[in-house]
């Protein structure tokens, strides 16, 4: 599990091709110094294993599936992601419950930015934004945020400087996808109310 709040803009040092996907590997000197074989990073909100260490590199790898339904398969050597570790007990729990599998991708729809603030439109499908609602969470690229607005095929979130500083969603431009994973808790009572519609009508007494 994750929260959802960012540890480090870390770099893509490589990209190495690999029987059935991709070996990631991520410059983040911290991290690395920090991590063990077999730990769990989120990489843009997509929880990897973590399969080598060398100096301040993370080694990750990524299958076919990983790699097309998440934008980690649209990387290059020099981009930016988003990595988290993940939570230990006793952590402190600074956004929401993340649990590093992705539901699917985003596009920027609308990036309107006022100083150092943005508000952001995303467009998503829509069985993503049946499990969203106004003031409820949602990560984008591993991003802990609130939504603000929510449309049938979109929604809206409003960023502070800080976090378009240090995550990949200052770097986001019109057109660029993200990943989007919706709130656990949402999932759970979508799946309990398609439950309620399945059940038997009751006999009459």
């Amino acid at each position: 599990m994750f929260s959802g709040i960012v540890q480090s803009l870390a770099e893509v040092a490589d990209l190495i091709s690999e029987p059935g996907g991709v070996r990631l590997v991520v410059r983040e000197p911290e991290i690395a110094a920090a991590m063990q074989i077999g730990g769990s990073v989120a990489n843009n909100g997509c929880c990897l294993t973590v399969v080598e260490i060398a100096g301040d590199c993370l080694s990750f790898q990524a299958g076919e599936e990983t790699l097309s339904r998440t934008n980690l398969g649209q990387l290059n050597p020099g981009d930016r992601l988003n990595l988290e570790t993940s939570l230990r007990m006793g952590d402190e729990l600074g956004g929401h419950l993340v649990t590093g599998h992705i539901d699917g991708l985003g596009t920027l729809d609308e990036r309107i930015d006022d100083a150092e603030w943005c508000t952001m439109w995303i467009r998503v499908p829509k069985r993503l934004t049946r499990q969203m609602a106004s003031k409820g969470s949602v990560a984008v690229d591993g991003v802990s945020l609130t939504l603000v607005d929510v449309e049938e095929e979109r929604f809206s979130i409003a960023l502070i400087p800080h976090t378009l500083s240090v995550t990949t969603l200052g770097l986001r431009n019109v057109g660029d996808t993200v990943n989007i994973e919706t709130d656990v808790l949402a999932k759970y009572v979508e799946r309990q109310l398609e439950g309620q519609q399945l059940l038997p009508p009751k006999a009459d007494a």
